[in-house]
């Protein structure tokens, strides 16, 4: 396939029979199945209270060509609607042809606990406690079959010959996973924590700061502990927030409102900010003497909140979540968002080793590269300048004496007596002074 076929999106016609699809839609025939009613409403009105037999005779007669008008128009909207919803089908089947995927290998089939876990966490994150009850209580009711027990327990490797999963901590995950950490999501305590958490997130949508700061007032200690600024970002975008006015905020016209309630918030909240925030602080301040044309002060900037909310609210998230030891994305969310990017690439992977009938051969390390958006990439990537290989974790990034950096191998290979010369400048060293670097 070329370069530019890789850039010819299957889902322009795709979209196009969506467009045609929600068109032929069934609105006229409603209408014109409620007139066929009335029609025969009134007819048997006219039949109740009609004593003429002749006359009850002429009404049903004139009765019959409107009726079948309404019938025929209701066969050729449903011709309509079929026809849009088959050609539909098959632009849908041609934009994403059935194939078989790559299941050789399933990595996670001996884990059923963990993967029931991640889909009951992700259904607490998302605020849907019903849900996930409901499916605890039937995963541990109906527990998936396990077929390949046996044969884990004749061998302990996978196909290449790793144990990539690390079986034994894997099977005691299994064991604990299944009884312990799944139960322990059917706690109260953990079910709240979201619940405030999603409390917390509404009123912030509501531009209702208050809550969020006593939450990060709450966990100070342990928001400072990690770094987090995220107290004084909620406590800097409240003094932001009322020194707008109430003409922006909503909130009351009085003494804790405007330009004076926000100076009054500054001087009794942001005292023990000034050992990491001083110089913020003083920008704050220093604003007040601009609030008559702000918006052509230095200060400006600070002022500008358009999107302030949304990324105190990621912020808020990002630590609440830090707080109960999870990630600010859910982890299924994420895999099954980088499966389904790397999914078409593997598949026209495979099927091409297929045809070549060859093999992949390579322990730990995919064959081709899966371009992933920036929020997905966690872990930075060094390239040996010296044998062109990515580190890994048998073959660190190592630090020589100079300040270059070259991987393990290859300083290995350079060292002769304990001795090495750096590849790159004039300096010697010794193998002991090599530092490995830790991204």
């Amino acid at each position: 396939m070329t370069g530019s076929d890789d850039h010819l999106s299957p889902f322009g016609p795709l979209m196009a029979e969506l467009a045609r699809m929600r068109k032929s839609n069934l609105n006229s025939t409603i209408e014109d199945v409620d007139q066929i009613i009335n029609f025969l409403t009134a007819a048997r009105e006219q039949v109740a209270s009609e004593p003429d037999a002749h006359r009850i005779g002429m009404a049903m007669t004139t009765l019959q060509n409107p009726v079948k008008a309404r019938f025929e128009a209701i066969t050729q909207d449903l011709k309509e609607v079929t026809k849009a919803q088959k050609s539909f089908g098959k632009a849908l089947d041609k934009a994403l042809p059935h194939r078989e995927l790559p299941m050789d290998a399933d990595a996670m089939a001996s884990h059923p606990a963990l993967i029931n876990r991640a889909i009951a966490m992700h259904l607490l994150r998302e605020g849907q406690f019903s849900v996930a009850s409901t499916f605890l209580h039937e995963a541990h009711d109906h527990p998936p079959q396990r077929a390949i027990a046996q044969a884990k327990a004749h061998s302990r490797t996978d196909e290449d010959g790793d144990d990539d999963m690390d079986n034994d901590d894997m099977e005691d995950d299994d064991d604990d996973d299944g009884n312990d950490s799944t139960g322990n999501m059917h706690s109260e305590d953990l079910q709240n924590k979201f619940s405030e958490m999603y409390t917390i997130l509404s009123h912030l949508k509501d531009r209702n700061l208050v809550p969020a700061i006593e939450w990060a007032r709450f966990n100070s200690a342990q928001l400072d502990a990690k770094g987090s600024t995220l107290e004084f970002e909620l406590s800097k975008l409240q003094f932001v927030w009322l020194f707008k006015g109430p003409r922006v905020n909503g909130l009351p016209d009085d003494a804790h409102n405007g330009h004076l309630g926000a100076l009054a918030y500054a001087r009794s909240e942001f005292a023990r900010f000034q050992a990491r925030h001083l110089n913020e602080i003083q920008q704050l301040c220093a604003a007040m003497v601009y609030s008559p044309n702000l918006s052509t002060s230095p200060y400006r900037h600070i002022f500008e909140i358009d999107s302030a909310f949304d990324d105190v609210a990621m912020s808020f998230t990002r630590e609440f979540c830090s707080l109960l030891g999870l990630s600010a994305e859910s982890p299924l969310y994420m895999a099954v968002t980088a499966g389904s990017i790397a999914l078409p690439r593997l598949i026209k992977y495979t099927t091409y080793m297929r045809e070549k009938k060859t093999e992949w051969t390579t322990e730990n390390e995919l064959a081709f590269e899966t371009p992933l958006p920036e929020s997905m990439i966690y872990h930075p990537i060094f390239v040996c300048p010296v044998s062109k290989e990515q580190t890994t974790q048998d073959n660190p990034a190592m630090m020589l004496s100079c300040g270059h950096v070259i991987c393990r191998e290859s300083l290995q290979n350079i060292t002769k007596a304990a001795r090495y010369k750096c590849p790159y400048c004039p300096t010697e060293g010794h193998l002991k002074d090599a530092i490995r670097i830790q991204f």
